[in-house]
């Protein structure tokens, strides 16, 4: 089957008999619904996976903000903290609070298949190939879910067209997908609490 996010575009002033003819100016209305079925089978694995990031996302953004928030209400009450400690403590604590919330902001969007947040995806998994070995490896795979011709197809406007033409069909994430998201999560668990008792140890 090609992968052009059009061939199953008709144009509205013209009867085409073929789903697979290439055509301009796309309109999905006038295809079957069984063409559509098809098209949304053959791209379901990779919207589950693109989905799967976002869930990544929005667990980190759960783990994360919560330090963050933590961090700057102690550098504000300054319990205990010499006056150059909370303004270390303030920023450490406002970059967890940012990063996280740019976490969650982007995991949203990728729920929705927002073309702003694939960008936002890149640019997080991209910083994640400098956790070697193991964040390097899924970072990777994150940006061939991303970056490749399915994903450009995935988060295309076409696509979202079928989306709302097969709400019965229902995508499950994938055994494989799952376990990655798991060791990413623990990795950022893991930094995260590295980070605070290395802080705790300081003072």
């Amino acid at each position: 089957m090609s992968e052009d996010p059009n061939q199953f575009a008709v144009n509205p002033r013209e009867t085409v008999a073929n789903p697979y003819a290439p055509t301009s100016n796309v309109a999905v209305e006038r295809v079957g619904m069984d063409d559509v079925d098809q098209y949304r089978k053959h791209y379901l694995n990779h919207e589950a996976s693109v989905k799967s990031i976002g869930v990544l996302y929005l667990l980190g953004a759960i783990i994360v903000v919560p330090i963050g928030l933590f961090k700057v209400i102690s550098a504000i009450a300054g319990v205990g903290q010499a006056p150059g400690e909370r303004g270390v403590i303030a920023g450490v604590g406002t970059f967890y609070l940012s990063l996280g919330l740019c976490q969650g902001f982007v995991g949203y969007g990728l729920r929705k298949l927002k073309g702003w947040a694939r960008i936002g995806g890149t640019i997080f998994s991209v910083f994640g190939l400098i956790f070697i070995p193991i964040g390097t490896l899924i970072s990777a795979y994150f940006l061939y879910l991303l970056l490749s011709e399915k994903g450009k197809i995935v988060f295309s406007d076409n696509y979202k067209q079928v989306i709302a033409q097969t709400p019965h069909i229902k995508y499950k994430t994938s055994v494989i997908v799952w376990i990655l998201l798991g060791l990413l999560v623990g990795l950022i668990f893991f930094g995260v609490v590295f980070a605070v008792v290395a802080g705790f140890r300081g003072r």
